[in-house]
């Protein structure tokens, strides 16, 4: 870092990953460590998660403050994510940002997770007023940006994308190893699936739901009638079929000249190609986020925290309080104009 930059810590907590990314204010990218929480079975438990943020948290500070070259002492700002997300999780990650903003005596800022992935994916692909598909174990949203907000024009009704596809994982018997997350395992079967098994497509208007969805494909899992290759497609192309579908239709509704993929979902490459060939179709350009910028990251929330803050918001430590259901379409933007 130069003598003279500024730049934020970010601190993200929302679920399994505790990350701490560090960022100028001019967007360049200066670290970005984590810490991911793996159960031993299971889904994420939200209080034994917290108990590995509040373990991880010295580690993955300094780990991030190393690799910028950067001392507590230079750094101007101080970003978390403040929701939406798991309740004890987000609190902890709440707790380190106002010690550290308190200790420093620095401005704090909290920042809404989704809105923290667009971010990102705006920022590392160079995308300026795209339509958004943000797909993730936690979301699944269709956004695009309109009168000072982020508007969403499609989610689902039940579950998310990554959680589907990983509670499918696990009924098959997939486990989480280091640098092979569940969703990439289940990816990897997906790609040696020969036979598209019917099961529901469920769209409704502009939204989609999922849980159906999910059952059937856990329902012929058990009753071992397909090769799980198969399953394992068909799960995909189904599930990335309605989203893509609902981002077709967003896409065509504003006439925006952008599509953006980003999230932990993003890294999947037949999501990939479905988004890309809906984007040529409408001659629009296609972006997706690098995949280290893909799942929940601090970088991603130091760089959001960044044009918050240099947009005229900050959060007071007393008002620092988590929002576990902060919706998108309820955060002001006003860094775009």
């Amino acid at each position: 870092m130069k003598p003279d930059e500024q730049c934020c810590l970010g601190v993200e907590s929302t679920a399994d990953d505790f990350g701490v990314g560090i960022a100028t204010f001019k967007g360049d990218i200066l670290a970005n460590a984590s810490s991911g929480y793996v159960p031993e079975e299971g889904g994420i438990h939200p209080r034994e998660a917290a108990r590995h943020h509040a373990e991880a948290a010295d580690k993955v500070l300094a780990e991030a403050l190393s690799t910028a070259g950067v001392k507590t002492k230079d750094l101007k700002l101080i970003a978390f994510a403040q929701g939406p997300g798991l309740g004890p999780c987000l609190r902890t990650g709440a707790t380190v940002a106002r010690a550290l903003a308190s200790y420093l005596d620095i401005p704090l800022v909290g920042v809404n997770h989704s809105v923290a992935h667009i971010e990102i994916g705006r920022l590392q692909t160079g995308a300026v007023d795209p339509v958004t598909l943000y797909v993730s174990g936690g979301n699944t949203l269709v956004s695009a940006f309109d009168a000072a907000r982020y508007r969403i024009f499609g989610e689902t009704l039940d579950i998310a994308l990554g959680n589907c596809l990983d509670v499918f994982a696990r009924e098959a018997g997939l486990k989480h190893k280091k640098g092979m997350p569940l969703g990439a395992a289940l990816e990897r079967l997906a790609a040696d699936g020969e036979k598209l098994v019917s099961l529901p497509y469920v769209v409704k208007g502009m939204d989609i739901s999922l849980s159906g969805l999910l059952t059937a494909a856990t329902t012929l899992l058990h009753k071992d009638e397909y090769r799980l290759e198969d399953l394992s497609y068909s799960l995909q192309e189904h599930a990335f079929a309605m989203v893509t579908e609902v981002t077709e239709r967003a896409l065509a509704h504003t006439e925006k000249h952008e599509v953006l993929l980003t999230g932990g979902v993003a890294a999947n490459k037949r999501l990939q190609e479905m988004l890309r060939s809906v984007a040529e179709e409408h001659d629009t350009k296609f972006n997706v986020v690098p995949r280290q910028f893909a799942t929940d990251n601090g970088a991603m929330i130091a760089w959001t925290g960044v044009l918050a803050y240099t947009h005229g918001l900050a959060t007071p430590v007393k008002e620092s309080f988590v929002k576990l259901r902060w919706r998108l379409d309820k955060v002001d933007v006003p860094w775009i104009k």
